[in-house]
């Protein structure tokens, strides 16, 4: 198959979260497999690579306010792979992808409208036509629309598109007065059928109407975004298009996330030889500054913010400290957090750790480190720090939403513990079994092998896509 992938974000040139690793994982799975895959994204100002060359082709796409023009660059990353970055200064040469600190950038419709035009653009000044167009949130969400509206009568109308949703709470919301300015027809501007949200025009919803099959980054949250409560106000859509809506759980990198291999660790281990953990685990309370302990260590990786379920934490968190427990925390997001972690650590000298911002190294020693890693999220769509906990030995206790219910399962043959109401109550409950289990070596050591022999590499996830795709072409 020939797949086209177009993505706001791809690592390692660009990323803010989830999306990017994605981005750069998937792909390259496909191609693998042996699939004729491109990636289309922006090239932002952090896109710096002595291998981008130019391809000899150029974008010439005519809007309303004026034609915008920029060129096409190419980036061969591995056999049936190529990557292509879309330059545009004046929409791209900013310090930062979607905003700056001032916030979202005014103009993001004119900048994403040109990344999902110019995709389709791409593939005929390349001669590229796609079986697939696979798009992903909300800024491709202009593509199928524009593919349905615009490109059927081209080489490029029979190609069939899918749209991944990787969080449905960011749908690029505007104005309705953007749809003269980017020459988006009048009747597309209606509630059933259209981009019109509450009077205004979701670049998210388009993309859910137009494309031909939707997935979510796993099955659960397919499941929870056609109910109010995880709906963000597209449920009713959602449910309307549950016959091509289904649930892929994002892979990670097995390479950089080995235990075995890890060059961020003081020792290495496997599942079968566990002995370099307790040498992670030292070095971790070590450069945390945090007292040595028979009692668990417990850690967090994370954005600081409400999906996380900080607020939670930070209730239940001084009562368990006092037990006796060790916690720390790398992070960095909403100030709120921010200080009531800092509050934490100095109400605990000695138990609590803290570092504010990211460092890869440090997220690794964590996820090594820990006795167990703490996810209570309000939702998680997929997650993977509770699969780098699985492959590290590394019990993770979650709250049971969306990919974390789908990866983390507690019982006799469990790999973690879950619990289910968001409540302070429920994740008492679960860190207390947690501590239970701690004390119990030769079960321990059984829930840490299970989450060390699954697979969660990409490959699994890859073949599911593959069959959606041939499944398409087959209609």
């Amino acid at each position: 198959m020939k797949i086209l992938y177009v993505a706001s974000e791809v690592t390692p040139f660009s990323k803010t979260g989830g999306l990017g690793d994605v981005a750069g994982a998937l792909p390259a799975a496909l191609a693998s497999l042996g699939h004729d895959v491109k990636v289309v994204s922006p090239r932002y100002a952090s896109v710096q690579d002595a291998r981008l060359t130019p391809t000899g082709h150029s974008l010439e796409l005519r809007f309303p306010f004026g034609t915008e023009r920029g060129p096409i660059l190419s980036l061969r990353a591995a056999p049936n792979l190529e990557l292509l970055f879309l330059e545009h200064e004046g929409y791209y040469g900013r310090g930062g992808l979607y905003g700056d600190q001032a916030g979202e950038f005014g103009d993001n419709h004119r900048r994403y409208a040109y990344l999902s035009l110019g995709a389709l653009q791409a593939c005929q000044r390349l001669d590229f036509t796609p079986d697939i167009l696979h798009v992903n949130d909300w800024q491709t969400g202009l593509l199928p629309v524009a593919h349905k509206r615009g490109f059927l009568g081209t080489a490029l109308g029979r190609s069939k598109s899918v749209l991944t949703i990787h969080n449905l709470a960011y749908q690029g919301q505007f104005n309705k007065q953007i749809m003269p300015e980017l020459g988006l027809p009048w009747d597309l501007f209606n509630a059933e059928q259209g981009l019109e949200f509450y009077d205004g025009v979701n670049f998210l919803k388009g993309g859910i109407q137009f494309c031909d099959a939707l997935t979510t980054v796993s099955p659960t949250y397919a499941r929870e975004i056609q109910a109010p409560e995880a709906g963000a106000n597209l449920d009713g859509l959602l449910r309307r298009r549950q016959d091509v809506l289904s649930g892929i759980l994002n892979g990670i990198d097995v390479e950089e996330w080995n235990p075995e291999a890890d060059p961020h660790l003081p020792a290495r281990y496997g599942p079968e030889d566990l002995t370099g953990k307790e040498a992670c685990r030292r070095e971790l309370l070590e450069r945390f500054g945090l007292a040595p302990t028979d009692a668990p260590v417990f850690g967090i990786v994370s954005r600081l913010a409400w999906q996380k379920g900080v607020d939670l934490l930070l209730e239940v968190l001084p009562g368990v400290l006092e037990q006796g427990i060790r916690f720390v925390a790398v992070g960095s997001g909403e100030g709120r957090y921010v200080d009531g972690l800092q509050a934490l650590q100095a109400r605990f000298p000695g138990r609590v750790g803290t570092f504010i911002g990211f460092d890869a190294g440090l997220s690794h020693l964590v996820e090594a480190g820990a006795d167990f890693f703490l996810m209570p999220s309000r939702y998680e769509p997929c997650g993977l720090n509770q699969m780098y906990s699985l492959r590290y030995g590394t019990v993770p206790v979650v709250r049971a939403t969306g990919g974390l219910a789908d990866t983390v399962r507690e019982g006799p043959e469990g790999n973690g513990l879950v619990f289910h109401d968001f409540h302070p109550d429920a994740l008492r409950a679960a860190i207390d079994r947690a501590r239970a289990l701690y004390a119990d070596s030769q079960r321990l050591r059984a829930f840490q092998r299970r989450g060390m022999g699954q697979d969660f590499s990409w490959s699994g996830s890859a073949r599911k896509y593959e069959r959606l795709f041939a499944s398409l072409l087959s209609e």
